[in-house]
């Protein structure tokens, strides 16, 4: 059965109980997990459940966010009207660092997808 769109895949995993791809583990008296109750498409964020792409789409935009305010940053101290090195310094690393990150991201998802091409089903 090929898997073709995220329905697919999730009629797929439906098929098959958690209980015949993992171990049973009690770590410390936490709850087992039921993964038959889990939504693939769902994602619990800060506005209520969000799909993957929305998520994704989200977390460019706050880049971007970071992005645009260290180029007022650097714009501000080059004009002269901010004086304090060390916050401008802050907010470049702090936009470099989620720039890195959503790099890393952007290579994983793409990873993910070549392998997933590469299966035979």
């Amino acid at each position: 059965m090929p898997i073709e769109t995220v329905g697919s895949m999730k009629s797929i995993l439906n098929d098959y109980s958690s209980k015949d791809w993992s171990k049973s583990a009690e770590l410390d008296g936490a709850k087992s997990i039921n993964f038959n109750d889990l939504s693939i498409g769902d994602i619990e964020g800060p506005s209520g459940k969000q799909s993957f792409g929305e998520m994704l789409s989200n977390s460019i935009a706050e880049v971007n966010g970071l992005q645009q305010e260290a180029n007022q940053a650097m714009q501000k101290l080059s004009s002269g009207e901010a004086k304090n090195l060390p916050e401008v310094m802050m907010s470049v690393e702090k936009a470099d660092i989620a720039f890195r990150t959503m790099n890393q991201i952007r290579t994983k998802v793409i990873d993910a997808y070549k392998e997933i091409m590469r299966m035979q089903v």
